[in-house]
């Protein structure tokens, strides 16, 4: 019984690899990069993606995927595989009237859940909809159960093909305007369990910025349960930190907010992170690398 036990402790290899790439980014300073092994990218192209669900069977295939994604995450919440353990500053997204881009960190595949939890208790939720912004490989990668999710799921692919991304900008535009909200997540990369914010692309605040709507921004803190995943690692409690709207500044230009923007969102995070975890917020990155205040 004993080794049993021990068995069910033993911390997962491919995690502590994913550990130690993680280490070993942040010390280069390539905070851009995902420390998980993805399969090469398949290319989106425009024939292959209805960005607002517009075709018969793209509402159709939505309407079912959402069905099953609300089921999806009752279950995972259920079965404690997502643990929400605090949800603080509802009250930030429902003081919204307009369209808003959500930032939030990124260190699991299953933290966008988390801000599907949220937005279903907010009263937002009864009359817009929130579209989740996704890598490009999720999208054209993945079958079965996941990849139907991906791709009906008010999901909106990036896209390495220029064609594609005009699309996706326009359809962007079009969400922000009619009022909805869109999940972003600037740090480009997932980086497991990782506790720190890392510095932000400007893509979501130039979207914003372009359509002069705010910036919610999500930091979500975590604590360590009581109960070991199949991984060996204690599975994560998730405090969820949702701050106040960032806006555009009327009298500044898109290039200028865009970057006010970005540096508010950062700054906001840095605080989350150092008022929970009682330490300053200071990185591995080497001397010779880029300094993070370069890149915001």
């Amino acid at each position: 019984m004993k080794e049993q036990k021990e068995e069910v402790l033993e911390k997962s290899q491919d995690r502590l690899e994913i550990l130690e790439k993680i280490d070993k980014l942040e010390r280069e300073g390539n905070f851009d990069i995902d420390a998980e092994n993805d399969p090469e990218t398949i290319m989106l192209t425009p024939d292959n993606i209805d960005y607002l669900k517009e075709k018969r069977y793209s509402k159709l295939k939505n309407m079912i995927a959402n069905k099953i994604g609300e089921k999806f995450l009752d279950y995972i919440i259920k079965d404690s595989k997502l643990v929400i353990k605090n949800i603080n500053g509802i009250e930030n997204i429902e003081k919204v009237k307009t369209g808003a881009m959500i930032t939030c960190n990124h260190f699991n595949p299953f933290d966008s859940f988390s801000i599907e939890e949220v937005f279903r208790k907010t009263k937002a939720s009864k009359t817009k909809k929130m579209y989740k912004v996704i890598r490009e490989g999720n999208y054209t990668n993945f079958s079965g159960f996941y990849g139907f999710l991906f791709r009906n799921c008010d999901t909106l692919p990036l896209s390495s093909n220029k064609r594609t991304m005009v699309e996706f900008i326009k359809s962007v535009d079009k969400i922000l305007k009619r009022g909805d909200f869109i999940l972003i997540y600037p740090e480009q990369s997932l980086w497991w369990n990782y506790k720190k914010p890392k510095p932000l692309k400007i893509g979501a605040f130039n979207l914003a910025a372009r359509n002069n709507v705010p910036i919610i921004p999500i930091f979500i803190t975590m604590e360590d349960s009581d109960t070991i995943g199949e991984d060996g690692f204690p599975i994560q409690e998730y405090i969820i930190n949702i701050e106040e709207p960032i806006y555009p500044d009327e009298t500044k230009t898109q290039r200028e907010n865009k970057e006010i923007m970005k540096q508010k969102n950062y700054e906001v995070w840095k605080k989350v992170y150092e008022d929970f975890y009682k330490i300053p917020l200071e990185y591995t990155t080497e001397e010779q690398k880029v300094s993070v205040e370069d890149e915001l």
